[in-house]
């Protein structure tokens, strides 16, 4: 629930920030945080990297 409400919170920031400043590179920053926990989750898992991201992809 807590990661939830962070990348909520990172997104709302981002976007509001983004169109205050005009800045298009404020817009790609829930993108990267949200690629940067999929990652994160995906380490976390107790078999090796490799194999993890091949059953994921190889799932139908």
């Amino acid at each position: 629930m807590i990661w939830v409400l962070l990348l909520s919170t990172i997104t709302i920031l981002a976007v509001f920030y983004g169109l205050k400043k005009k800045k298009a590179f404020l817009f790609t920053i829930p993108v990267i945080s949200i690629f940067i926990f999929i990652l994160v989750k995906i380490i976390m898992v107790p078999v090796p990297f490799l194999d993890t991201v091949r059953f994921i992809f190889g799932l139908s």
